[in-house]
């Protein structure tokens, strides 16, 4: 039981010190933003702000070729 505590407090020191597991950490941080972005500019549905924008612009596209024809 002595050598597995002693194994697994090694590993948490170096845990510590491993500069990987923060870049791995800010990694996360940054895809939590990204997707925090973009369901701010999405919106959870098509109702966000870019959504609206495209729905529109499709509509207008729609309509002009509609009239073309």
């Amino acid at each position: 039981m002595s050598r597995y505590y002693v194994e697994i407090s090694e590993a948490l020191k170096n845990l510590r010190t491993d500069q990987d597991g923060v870049v791995s950490f800010e990694y996360i941080i940054v895809a939590a933003c990204i997707i925090g972005a973009v369901a701010a500019a999405f919106g959870t549905g098509a109702t966000g702000a870019i959504g609206t924008a495209l729905s529109g612009g499709i509509a207008a596209i729609v309509t002009a070729f509609n009239a073309a024809v």
